[in-house]
């Protein structure tokens, strides 16, 4: 069983608190083996805005975890407490993923965490983060980081994304979805280096595109292109291609091809398929394309995955770490 420590000091914002305890506390039905083991750590009874909590443990609980999340820090302009900063120093050094949300990235900065890595924040601090840390390379435009065992997500929303994240390196796409759907929430919503909404929700008011989502989804299987979805939309492709990047920030072409790819890491976990017959039903047509695109965006092959992931979801004791199949986030 994975042991989550989630940290609660004053100064912590409660929102993405929350948020991390609502996806790690509680397995969604059906899933098979355990679940997360989740503490609340900190020094002592706790403020976060009009709560008050109380710790289970304190922070030298913290080098025990293997998965240590620091939510957001109220006052970015206020340097985190020396302890909360060498509790989180001293968990990594001794092998656990941390993470950080939102504003959370100031503390994992002051720890030594981000040095030479590539790191997110809420876009508001992100020039406060590189002023005052300037051996982090900040990237402002995405939902989340992932970079060797380190996480840092950008602003309130995207701690969801960050927390789901690290559901599907544990426990796969499948699993992450489904926590997703119990938290009414878009199910994968991709940072990193390349940022795009995989499963996007359309700007109100924005019919063409509400219904254009899931008549693709059902058609992964078909060779669709640009022009059978503007041909969808009754619209040039060119005018498609403006409305895409509003809604999803990237382009069809990127964002058919991110299904594609989502869809064969689901069958690649769920079914014995081969990867020929997988190319087939995600539209890729053969195994070599597969193999190549799926290869170009999540790090190894099918194969490879398929076998990485059943290994991963083996019952058996250990520390979970960074999923080898995730793409690289630095």
């Amino acid at each position: 069983m994975v042991t989550v420590a989630l940290v609660v000091t004053d100064g912590m914002l409660h929102f993405e608190l929350s948020v991390a305890h609502e996806v790690f506390g509680a397995a969604p039905v059906g899933v098979p083996g355990p679940w997360y083991d989740v503490a609340l750590c900190g020094p002592a009874a706790t403020r976060f805005g009009p709560f008050r909590l109380e710790p289970e443990g304190g922070l030298d609980r913290l080098p025990h975890a293997d998965t240590v999340i620091v939510p957001g820090w109220a006052d970015v302009d206020e340097d985190p407490p020396a302890d909360l900063v060498a509790a989180v120093r001293a968990a990594h050094e001794a092998g656990a993923r941390v993470a950080s949300l939102c504003t959370g990235a100031f503390v994992l900065a002051a720890a030594g965490l981000l040095d030479g890595r590539r790191a997110t924040t809420h876009w508001a601090h992100a020039r406060n983060l590189a002023t005052r840390h300037p051996r982090v390379r900040v990237d402002p435009d995405v939902l989340y980081v992932d970079d060797g065992g380190v996480f840092t997500s950008a602003g309130k929303a995207a701690a969801m994304d960050l927390c789901l994240h690290l559901v599907r390196l544990d426990h796969g796409s499948s699993v992450a979805n489904a926590v997703a759907r119990r938290l009414v929430v878009p199910p994968h919503r991709e940072g990193g280096q390349a940022q795009f909404v995989t499963t996007p929700v359309p700007a109100p008011g924005d019919p063409p595109l509400a219904d254009l989502f899931p008549w693709v989804m059902a058609r992964l299987d078909q060779p669709l292109t640009v022009e059978d979805l503007a041909r969808r939309t009754r619209m040039s492709t060119r005018h498609l291609g403006r409305l895409f990047r509003s809604a999803t920030g990237t382009t069809p072409l990127r964002w058919l091809l991110t299904q594609r790819v989502h869809r064969a890491r689901e069958l690649l976990e769920t079914t014995n398929d081969s990867v020929e017959t997988i190319a087939g039903a995600t539209g890729m047509g053969t195994a070599a394309t597969l193999r190549r695109h799926f290869t170009r965006a999540v790090g190894v092959p099918p194969d490879t995955y398929r076998r990485t992931f059943r290994s991963r979801t083996d019952p058996g004791p250990g520390r979970t770490g960074t999923d080898p199949s995730a793409p690289a986030g630095g």
